[in-house]
């Protein structure tokens, strides 16, 4: 009899854990900033025996990791100007084969808002929205014209009957103002305010809001961004993912007593993939979101974790610029950047694990 009682007991625990890991819900994935240096378009180029920009081996590695997410978010930190030619850093332009590359990696929705998005002119800036159109990808922070803007937010994404609210705004655009129209969600609260309010009154269960904000490669957030991310919090945002100090930042997972839940600060996705040199600089994170439904059927945040990867440079003719994640990093890195990598990690592991609240790196 004591027996019985023993597997039936055991038997209604593995039944509820099971029901629990099987609880329906979405997984979204965050990475940084991609960026499009010149001597990423001259690989790039050369990759395509001049003829055409070939960057199909610049996201094969972390292609898998991308996909699996049911919505996966990058910051397209370059404009898409048209050409016939392109340049990298200070005024950026890259071709639609770049931006066709990281959607064929499995990015969903792409962010423009970002103080690179007006360097090649107000007409470039308009062709990277119709670019992105032709890929038929999701995009959000940049807009035609004032119209535009009120007509295309609030952004919501219907995933798995999870209604999500996108977000996207830039502190500013290096200098170049807006002309002729052109719209850029830049960072103003009462702007801000009102199209959070705009996204909550049109049905959306979790607001995502993406800043472009924080002070280039200093690796702790700053006031101005945790005062935001206040704000932020108190207008009822469930996840703010940052970027553009092309460094990672602190993660946290900050409870909102107010409205009784758990809300994702991510201040820092450092780079995704560019031709940065400095230490910090050589990689970034990705972070996966867990958003399930509670017993009461409300949408919340139910996880969080974040892995490391690294954007190696290219070691000679028939190589790209490769984004490699760290599980591929033993294997993948090539050997004359494996102390860099080793360097890159350890850094970020040591703000996370100094710095991280309820936000941990995911088991490999």
């Amino acid at each position: 009899m004591m027996s019985i009682l023993l597997f039936s007991l055991l038997s209604f625990i593995v039944g509820a854990d099971s029901s629990e890991a099987q609880r329906p819900g979405v997984d979204l994935l965050f990475v940084g900033d991609a960026m499009q240096h010149q001597a990423q378009l001259d690989q790039a180029l050369s990759e395509g025996n001049g003829s055409f920009y070939d960057y199909s081996d610049c996201f094969s590695l972390i292609a898998p990791d991308i996909i699996q997410a049911d919505y996966a978010v990058c910051n397209l930190e370059v404009p898409l100007g048209g050409g016939p030619t392109y340049s990298g850093y200070p005024c950026f332009s890259a071709p639609d084969a770049y931006a066709e590359a990281l959607r064929d990696a499995g990015f969903d929705l792409f962010l423009t808002a970002n103080n690179h998005c007006l360097d090649s002119g107000m007409k470039a800036a308009r062709r990277t929205l119709s670019a992105l159109d032709a890929l038929g990808v999701d995009h959000i922070g940049t807009y035609n014209d004032k119209a535009d803007r009120d007509s295309l937010v609030p952004f919501i994404k219907d995933l798995k009957g999870i209604r999500f609210g996108f977000l996207n705004y830039t502190y500013g655009t290096n200098g170049i103002p807006a002309r002729d129209g052109m719209e850029v969600a830049l960072i103003d609260k009462e702007h801000i305010a009102r199209e959070i309010k705009k996204t909550r009154d049109e049905g959306a269960e979790i607001l995502c809001v993406t800043l472009h904000w924080g002070i280039e490669y200093v690796l702790n957030e700053n006031s101005s961004q945790r005062e935001l991310a206040d704000f932020l919090i108190d207008q009822g945002v469930d996840l703010i993912i940052g970027g553009h100090p092309h460094v990672v930042q602190p993660m946290k997972i900050i409870h909102n007593d107010k409205e009784n839940k758990d809300v994702l600060i991510v201040y820092s996705l450092g780079n995704f993939i560019s031709n940065m040199k400095t230490t910090d600089t050589r990689g970034g994170a990705l972070v996966n979101v867990r958003i399930e439904r509670d017993d009461a059927g409300r949408a919340i945040l139910r996880d969080a974790s974040y892995d490391l990867l690294y954007s190696a440079k290219p070691t000679g003719p028939g190589s790209n610029f490769q984004v490699i994640p760290s599980a591929l990093a033993p294997e993948k890195i090539p050997a004359a950047e494996r102390q860099k990598w080793l360097m890159f990690e350890r850094s970020a592991m040591r703000l996370f694990d100094t710095e991280n609240i309820g936000v941990n790196r995911q088991s490999r």
